[in-house]
């Protein structure tokens, strides 16, 4: 599996998410519980094929970004409860 090398990060090792479009999960109930946003970026964007995860209360902070792969595993095993939440 491929991780994110340094060529898919900027020169301060950050990946650039300003112009993501996030989209908060469909679980969401709209009373500002436990939210979490993804975006994900494609083809002709600065950094294809990136997944990015933040909390929605807090837009600002900190952002988790995944290969396409490692997002692929990360929610099999969600879905195979490995984490107690399936």
């Amino acid at each position: 599996m491929r991780s994110l090398s340094q060529a898919d990060r900027g020169s301060d090792g950050h990946v650039d998410l300003t112009s993501a479009n996030w989209h908060k999960s469909s679980y969401s109930g709209g009373g500002g519980g436990d939210c979490v946003e993804v975006a994900a970026s494609g083809a002709g964007q600065a950094i294809e094929h990136v997944i990015a995860v933040r909390d929605s209360k807090d837009p600002d902070g900190p952002k988790l970004a995944f290969t396409g792969a490692q997002w692929r595993d990360f929610t099999d095993a969600i879905k195979a409860g490995e984490f107690g939440l399936g």
